[in-house]
């Protein structure tokens, strides 16, 4: 006999418990002395996203052993591609800013069945900030749905990289620079609370940079696409995503899309198997 999967509100609950505990772990890091070094790619780590990794890891496991596992401080493994559903993660996203003292680093959580987000937590201890969203669920902010909140006439605040922001402004957008927050997925969901209008993510961020923040704005009515293919797709063989934009505004969509692609160019079409085929 097949046991059912747990539901994705279920896998949420477990999200949401696990991001708590994990946050508790690495806040006892936060601004103190901690040891930190740099990977192959430059990127910086501290001891407090292993320790917060190892953490996680063995609970979440433990919770879902069917579960394949992915995360940005674990060694990749091709099993997760045999699992329907795995866990998506990110300990500490935003390193930089914790190393700096900065409170918007975040721990990031999220299962993926077939390719595609069903459950996720951003969780921001510093803040006490838990965005959290499962499939048909809606999006919350500490527990209450999320709803947009902007001034009124106000341009829209768009952070973006300094190649992106001079195409846009070539291009005659009218916006203003709005903050980078260093955690990629905190930056992502403040679409969704009216704190930023837009978002948008240099080519290379990998599925647990993303997939959290994917469906907490699938579930707010935010627009969240990889600007020359659509929708990202997660738990695949190559990790890596092109250039994507998070939008509140979908008028915002031509002159934003477009700068990314300038900047950041598309696949050639025989990259991408799911449009040769059609």
């Amino acid at each position: 006999m097949t046991l059912s999967q747990p539901s994705p509100e279920q896998d949420l609950e477990l999200l949401r418990t696990s991001a708590v505990a994990a946050g508790i772990i690495a806040s006892g890091y936060f601004r103190r002395a901690v040891k930190t070094w740099e990977k192959e790619n430059a990127s910086p780590v501290s001891e407090a996203d292993i320790v917060v990794d190892k953490f996680l890891m063995t609970t979440l496991t433990a919770a879902r052993p069917s579960y394949g596992w992915l995360s940005e401080e674990t060694a990749d493994s091709p099993e997760r591609l045999d699992r329907p559903r795995i866990f998506a993660v990110d300990p500490i996203d935003g390193t930089r800013g914790f190393i700096r003292g900065e409170d918007s680093w975040t721990v990031s959580l999220a299962v993926v069945e077939d390719g595609v987000p069903i459950a996720g937590v951003v969780y921001a201890p510093a803040r006490d900030e838990m965005y959290d969203a499962f499939s048909g669920g809606g999006a919350r902010l500490n527990g209450r749905p999320i709803a947009r909140s902007r001034r009124a006439g106000a341009p829209p605040l768009i952070p973006a990289p300094g190649a992106v922001h001079q195409e846009m402004q070539a291009a005659g957008l009218d916006y203003r620079r709005g903050p980078a927050y260093p955690s990629l997925a905190y930056r992502l969901v403040q679409v969704a609370t009216g704190r930023l209008d837009a978002a948008v993510v240099r080519r290379g961020a990998q599925d647990w940079d993303i997939a959290a923040a994917a469906i907490i704005l699938s579930e707010a009515g935010i627009a969240f696409n990889d600007v020359c293919v659509g929708a990202p797709q997660f738990n695949k063989a190559e990790l890596r995503h092109g250039a994507l934009a998070a939008l509140a505004d979908m008028s915002l969509k031509p002159l934003v899309h477009a700068a990314l692609i300038k900047v950041y160019g598309c696949p050639a079409e025989a990259d991408l198997p799911h449009l040769s085929m059609s």
